[in-house]
């Protein structure tokens, strides 16, 4: 391992299950800079086979482990597309996975992968497997990206909320007096995205042009928030584990006969809604609410949690000098510096884990 060097390439795909954020990142003398990025989509064969080892299903073992090998090439075209942009030798490449379950209540969480074959195509050490040692220390392993927010969003003596919003939301606190926490808040785009594939044969709403269209049923949405977990206290994680197709056909059965719009209009109030009530929970008055993730390009969303916590400025952290669609493949990249100088990565005050811990597994080239 070169550790000479400060250059990283920071690798993530999310529950949105629509492909591979990639950044080349430089943390030279403690800085965080983005010196390029690149997008690399799943193939349909992979995304569906990906969506469909997120439950059980015969065979599954086998499965995942081609799909892993698959994931690995996606991997391996994002990094070749970073590589060119590099001033000098990488150090490692960090690698997050795709998270096929995430049980942290039974002891696991699995982000499927194939870091061993990375590491062959591209000729680069591979640091992966970044949530299990804290799940292993008694700990969610997620969210992970707070220690990072508070480390590239953080100012001394200001308040400030970083809203993640993938498929699944989190929020990460940075309280005026250093103190970080933060929680998964429950649905980001999960939802909205399933919906709007089953009736427009679409991937996502853009803009939330659909949802606004709609209008919101408060008798769906009190249903929709009577979920235990959304009162369950903090440290929590969740994921498709919960909020998956099946969660939403039992809920839309107490309502039938919704126009598909209506229900997209309350599916939106949904996510602003709890991301809303986890801030005003931690009891802080942010002085803006910055959000990351694809679910910062939807201006609906981002009006609808802005009205929710009464007026706060809610816009992407793009504010902040980071584009939303690049911070979490940044985190990552940052988690395997880390990694690499044995420090620390997670937040036990986040994830409830019994210690600080160095999070990550190598994987020489």
């Amino acid at each position: 391992m070169n550790a000479t060097s400060s250059l990283f390439i920071g690798l993530m795909s999310g529950t949105s299950l629509d492909g591979v954020d990639g950044v080349l990142a430089d943390f030279s003398n403690g800085a965080i800079q983005t010196l390029a990025a690149a997008f690399t989509p799943f193939p349909p064969a992979l995304r569906a086979e990906l969506m469909a080892l997120q439950s059980a299903s015969p065979n599954e073992l086998e499965r995942e482990a081609l799909a892993a090998n698959a994931l690995a090439l996606v991997y391996a075209d994002c990094v070749r597309a970073l590589l060119p942009s590099s001033p000098g030798p990488v150090t490692a490449v960090a690698a997050h996975g795709q998270t096929i379950r995430h049980r942290p209540e039974l002891g696991f969480t699995r982000q499927t992968n194939n870091p061993a074959l990375l590491a062959e195509l591209t000729g680069l050490d591979v640091i992966a497997d970044f949530r299990s040692r804290d799940v292993a220390a008694g700990g969610q392993g997620a969210p992970l990206v707070p220690a990072f927010h508070h480390a590239a969003f953080g100012t001394p003596g200001a308040a400030r909320v970083v809203v993640n919003i993938g498929g699944i939301g989190n929020i990460s606190v940075l309280h005026a007096d250093g103190r970080v926490t933060g929680f998964d808040t429950g649905p980001g785009n999960v939802l909205m995205d399933l919906w709007i594939a089953r009736h427009q044969d679409r991937a996502y709403d853009e803009d939330g042009a659909w949802g606004a269209s709609g209008t919101v049923d408060a008798a769906l949405l009190a249903t929709l928030l009577d979920e235990p977990y959304f009162r369950q206290p903090a440290p929590k994680s969740t994921g498709r584990d919960l909020f998956h197709e099946q969660w939403l056909n039992d809920k839309l059965a107490q309502h039938p006969d919704l126009a598909p719009a209506d229900v997209q209009a309350t599916l939106l109030r949904l996510t602003a809604s709890t991301i809303a009530q986890a801030i005003q929970a931690e009891g802080v008055t942010p002085d803006a609410a910055y959000v990351c993730g694809g679910g910062a390009y939807n201006g609906a969303l981002l009006r609808a949690i802005g009205a929710e916590l009464g007026g706060i400025k809610v816009e992407s952290t793009a504010a902040l000098g980071v584009a939303p669609n690049r911070v979490e493949a940044l985190a990552f990249a940052w988690l395997g510096w880390r990694c690499v100088n044995r420090e620390p990565g997670n937040l036990p005050a986040v994830t409830g884990a019994r210690g600080l811990r160095v999070l990550g597994a190598l994987y020489p080239a």
